[in-house]
């Protein structure tokens, strides 16, 4: 089994990114790229093999790569976002995946769903109902991802912009989310409270190492006392525009052999 990433560039009109849930606040580019390819050296070193997604220019939000499919097993599902300016996202992704060689399936119209809505715990498959998910793309995740061992849990979504932006999960199940943030903790089975809103989302590079934000530095400590290895990388441009660690990256664990042709 390879471990791959698929990332996709920020574009030049990222400062126009769309911004629900928090104040408007200019995003320096530069310093964004720098932080998106510190971001990207850190997947690489974790053992990662990170496949770049050509570049959506036009559509301000595409360096959010995860919102354009999901994984779950050996399959894979294009997305149908909700924003209408980020419509054009998945077709880049959709690309790699077939070159992948990966089971594709898409959410169709009338169904928007877009992947920070959606939260894997083992076979459980948690799906943010909020601003950019619907109860039809939920629906047709159901029956794409039913057949294959999954359940999927449709939960509210009102005080952030996706379901990750609330809660992520602990290679052991746990999740753990700001409690401000989360509609109804008691959906989840084991819930944990971080101490600050950046500590929701972390990336499991492996069974014992953790990627999390610098914005988070308590969260990181309590992490850390639970005995992971914690790596801390700067994303502030990103958190700007409502992203978080999850957003930058799609995790591809189940391909049989290497990714050839990249």
């Amino acid at each position: 089994m390879s471990k791959v990433a698929l990332v996709r560039k920020p574009g030049p009109l990222l400062d126009n990114g769309i911004v629900d849930h928090i104040e408007k606040v200019a995003v320096d580019i530069p310093t964004a790229l720098q932080q998106w390819e510190g971001y990207v050296d850190t997947l690489r070193a974790a053992g990662w093999e990170t496949i770049e997604v050509a570049p959506a220019d036009d559509c301000p939000d595409a360096v959010f790569v995860e919102d354009s499919v999901v994984m779950f097993k050996n399959v894979a599902v294009s997305t149908r976002p909700g924003a209408l300016p980020r419509r054009p996202e998945p077709a880049g992704t959709r690309d790699v995946v077939e070159k992948l060689g990966l089971s594709l399936n898409s959410i169709r119209e009338p169904g928007t769903l877009e992947g920070g809505d959606v939260l894997k715990v083992g076979n459980t498959v948690y799906v943010g109902r909020g601003g950019r998910t619907n109860a039809e793309g939920i629906a047709q995740l159901r029956a794409i991802l039913g057949p294959l061992g999954a359940q999927v849990v449709a939960v509210p979504v009102t005080k952030v912009l996706h379901l990750k932006t609330a809660v992520t999960a602990l290679p052991d199940g746990t999740v753990i989310g700001y409690p401000e943030y989360v509609d109804n903790p008691a959906i989840f089975e084991r819930f944990l409270p971080v101490p600050e809103p950046a500590g929701t989302a972390v990336v499991c590079l492996d069974g014992s190492h953790l990627l999390i934000s610098a914005s988070a530095p308590r969260t990181a400590k309590m992490l850390r006392e639970l005995g992971y290895d914690v790596t801390e990388v700067e994303i502030s441009e990103f958190e700007k525009l409502e992203g978080c660690v999850t957003c930058l990256s799609v995790r591809v664990r189940c391909l049989a052999t290497p990714p050839v042709g990249f």
